[in-house]
């Protein structure tokens, strides 16, 4: 059996005028460091509550911890920050 890797999600992708809520900033539980980090680039991920499921992508790294962005192909509601999100291929 395989280990599901989960992540969290810690954001939305923001700037100084505008947020992204297509983008997210994850953190994965296992991964601390970039290194770790730019093996998932190009993973795709997936957000769940109850029956509904958005599918996204890692598509770049953030920062130097091991935090990646996303970005979903919907825009992910409010109530999904602090989430899980599942490794799904």
């Amino acid at each position: 059996m395989t280990q599901q890797i989960q992540g969290i999600i810690v954001n939305y992708r923001v700037g100084p005028k505008a947020q992204r809520p297509k983008e997210c900033i994850i953190q994965f539980t296992h991964i601390a460091s970039a290194s770790e980090a730019s093996r998932l680039i190009g993973r795709k991920i997936a957000w769940k509550s109850g029956k509904s499921k958005i599918i996204g992508k890692i598509v770049a790294l953030h920062g130097k911890k091991g935090l990646v962005k996303a970005r979903f192909r919907k825009g992910v509601p409010g109530q999904a920050l602090g989430t899980t999100v599942d490794l799904v291929g």
